[in-house]
């Protein structure tokens, strides 16, 4: 395995027992920041996600490995340990794994981890320093407290759905698992300030982060919009509520995106497409005014839009300084010279894929004193079993019940 630089997190150690995508996309973080994480799964089948597929990765043989593009996605820079919890054998290797470890990340439904005496509850005695992090789909507490929660019920049940969508279309979900990597997010924040708490005061807690709860806190200025109002937004398709024009326009050709800020950009807008009447008129002077009128404004920029091709606005709106783009598609995306001088694409080395490497996208933190790494591919199951007893219990065997800790020689 490469060296690579210190991170801001090196000689945390982070034991994650989460699997799908938000408790992984967090611990992914974490060991893009320096952590040491430890992915523990089910003996024979691993994480769910590992089958969700197609597409799957090719291996040396040119046969698919077994192991998806959706897998992949969230569990780069882990070890993966396999371990059955439910037996005591299991049981005494995740108890002796948590005395070495900083950060306990699970999201297991409510009270699941109780029966395996690995609950916060059973532990925050024994292990006082134990930053404990639950992800659920609805919380610790509350009505809904023991129900399964997914991505897709959530963004239904938080409301997003409810925006999204054209006006006389179905409520339409987000295209990506959100409130599941939304939940990741705040689970990070999470474990940060705790870990900065702890450092002041040697004391570790538990963070309990639901999809639904944060599904509810990135409405942002739509969730408050309403609460400002008590008036039930409209879906607006790719229109804003708060903002006219900053919509999908059509072109000549090809769609693209006008998003006008202020009233000095509607004016330099109309400037170059040749409508200063808009600019004049007392509906489109400003933006209330524009919202009013909504429906008019953007009828008229679309019949001049229509007029040219999409290059030819771009470039003109451009070098008049309006907010303007394409619409891209994922190739777009990955072949847009930014976008490649900012690495977005990452290709890490993996020995068990058929190129020698997997195709991942890159963390987006530029951080210029402890810049992300990226030390390991997403692990096959059970990979590094024997290494991680090793490096943290001190011996490649499995503890029994009965076996005394080790204690590290550098502790």
């Amino acid at each position: 395995m490469k060296t690579h630089a210190p991170g801001a997190l090196t000689g945390i150690r982070v034991l994650d027992l989460s699997r799908i995508l938000a408790g992984p996309s967090a611990t992914q973080l974490l060991g893009d920041l320096g952590a040491d994480v430890v992915k523990v799964e089910r003996p024979g089948d691993g994480d769910d996600t590992r089958r969700w597929g197609p597409p799957y990765v090719t291996g040396t043989g040119g046969l698919p490995t077994g192991e998806s593009a959706y897998y992949l996605c969230a569990n780069r820079n882990k070890r993966s340990i396999a371990i059955d919890i439910a037996s005591p054998d299991g049981q005494a290797t995740v108890l002796r794994l948590i005395e070495q470890a900083d950060i306990l990340v699970e999201n297991y439904k409510v009270g699941g981890l109780a029966g395996y005496g690995l609950s916060y509850e059973q532990l925050r005695e024994k292990f006082p320093r134990l930053i404990y992090c639950s992800i659920t789909g609805f919380g610790q507490t509350g009505p809904y407290a023991c129900r399964p929660g997914y991505d897709f019920l959530i963004q239904g049940m938080g409301g997003i759905m409810s925006l999204t969508g054209e006006p006389e279309g179905r409520p339409m979900k987000v295209g990506v698992g959100i409130a599941d990597v939304m939940a990741g997010m705040y689970a990070v924040t999470g474990i940060l300030a705790a870990l900065h708490h702890r450092h002041a005061t040697g004391e570790g807690q538990q963070i309990d982060i639901s999809l639904l709860d944060t599904q509810i806190a990135w409405l942002v200025n739509a969730g408050t919009n309403y609460l400002t109002s008590g008036a039930l937004p409209d879906r607006l398709g790719n229109g804003h509520p708060n903002i006219v024009p900053y919509q999908v326009f059509d072109t000549l050709d090809a769609p693209m995106i006008l998003a006008v800020g202020n009233d000095a950009q509607f004016q330099r807008f109309c400037d170059v497409a040749g409508q200063q009447e808009m600019a004049s008129d007392a509906r489109f002077r400003t933006n209330p005014s524009r919202i009013l009128h909504r429906e008019v404004l953007c009828a008229r920029i679309e019949a001049a839009l229509r007029k040219k091709a999409r290059a030819h606005w771009l470039a003109a709106l451009e070098a008049a300084g309006v907010p303007c783009g394409p619409v891209n598609d994922l190739k777009a995306v990955f072949n847009d010279p930014h976008v490649i001088e900012r690495g977005a694409e990452l290709r890490m080395p993996c020995e068990w894929a058929h190129e020698g490497s997997v195709g991942l996208l890159a963390n987006p933190l530029k951080c210029s004193a402890t810049p992300v790494s990226y030390h390991r591919p997403p692990p096959r199951l059970d990979e590094h079993g024997a290494s991680v007893l090793i490096d943290w219990l001190g011996s490649p065997h499995f503890p029994s019940p009965n076996e005394p800790p080790h204690v590290p020689t550098d502790a």
